[in-house]
């Protein structure tokens, strides 16, 4: 039997995007339809190079084609990416930045800078193009976790225009308040003046075309948070805790700032740090050093994914205070974990991007 592309795009049309519940071919994600005999060769068009679910949807479309058109077929699936956005491109600041993405904390001290350095890090190795902007502009972290403490941007002067270069490692691209200060230096700014030093770190850089810009918030509910919020164009953001009570008392009033009427920006979900402890002679075990099940329970709460549990690893630490955030190291347990993150966050943000651009 001769095999048509009609035949092809009715057989796909049966396999749905799990998380979408529509058809990938509704979705456009099935393009370069080719027939050469008996062979059919397509492009599958994930919304996210970080897709946790792609090797699953690759064999959906192998197994309809086999279902619809015969077992004898030989199917080749191209899997691809282009990262969805809600924006409107070339209308807004960033234009070249299809999503932005908060990463918050109610308190200090939860890892939050560690979990935005090695998400940044995950979400690279998926191929997608990612940047960082430490918002902390009182305790910057950044530079110390990517080994730049001595290093600066090129800055340069356009007419009225300041043109920031964010330092590139790791493939990504980094902007920190800790770039443009010594390591001894102390800010003693105001809320106005720390809030104007971080929009300079968005509109004055040179960001070029990014799928990810992730932000390492400070901790808190202040002039940064709503500054953010409401002068930029955030995709959603994502919450990180520790199990104990006192943080996610904390994570539950930052939740409440960024759901408020004039800030509203979404929630992705909920990462829950130093979730456990495992000794390495004892692998299986889990010792719970700061409580059990604070990130389930406040994830509950707001009705959000808990997208992650990160165990008080001995690794972590050393990997930062190295400059070699330990998503680097594949081999990494921990690295898995932060990588199966990655993929959990870049999934919520596609769904958010189709439930925006169909509303």
């Amino acid at each position: 039997m001769s095999i048509t592309k009609d035949a092809v795009i009715h057989a796909l049309s049966h396999v749905d995007d799990p998380d979408l519940k529509k058809d990938l071919v509704s979705l456009n994600m099935i393009q370069d339809i080719k027939i050469t005999d008996n062979k059919v060769r397509f492009s599958l068009v994930l919304t996210t190079p970080a897709c946790p679910l792609k090797n699953k949807i690759r064999q959906d479309c192998i197994d309809a084609i086999h279902q619809h058109l015969g077992k004898e077929v030989e199917v080749e699936v191209d899997v691809t990416s282009s990262v969805t956005t809600a924006r409107k491109a070339m209308e807004e600041t960033l234009s070249g930045v299809k999503n932005i993405i908060a990463v918050i904390s109610g308190k200090g001290g939860v890892g939050k800078s560690t979990v935005a350095a090695n998400i940044a890090i995950a979400l690279s190795q998926t191929g997608a193009r990612v940047g960082l902007i430490d918002a902390d502009i009182y305790g910057p972290s950044i530079p110390i976790l990517f080994g730049l403490e001595d290093r600066r941007p090129v800055v340069t002067e356009s007419g009225e225009k300041t043109h920031i270069f964010p330092i590139e490692k790791y493939g990504i691209k980094l902007l920190s308040m800790g770039f443009f200060v010594t390591r001894e230096q102390a800010l003693g700014w105001r809320g106005p003046m720390a809030s104007n030093a971080l929009k300079q770190l968005f509109s004055d850089a040179e960001w070029e075309e990014l799928d990810y810009l992730v932000v390492d918030m400070p901790p808190g509910t202040g002039d940064i948070q709503i500054t953010l919020a409401q002068s930029m164009p955030v995709t959603g953001s994502l919450l990180v805790t520790t199990p104990q009570h006192l943080a996610i008392a904390d994570v539950r009033r930052a939740a409440a700032l960024f759901r408020q009427d004039g800030v509203k920006v979404p929630l992705l979900g909920v990462v829950e740090n130093m979730s456990y402890f495992t000794p390495d002679e004892l692998p299986e075990q889990k010792y719970y050093l700061f409580g059990q099940g604070g990130g389930k329970k406040i994830a509950a709460e707001l009705n959000l994914p808990l997208l992650g549990e990160i165990p008080v690893c001995q690794g972590i630490t050393s990997s930062g205070d190295a400059g070699k955030p330990v998503a680097l190291d594949v081999d990494s347990p921990v690295a898995k974990i932060f990588r199966d993150i990655a993929g959990k966050l870049a999934q919520q943000v596609s769904l958010k991007n189709i439930v925006t651009q169909q509303s």
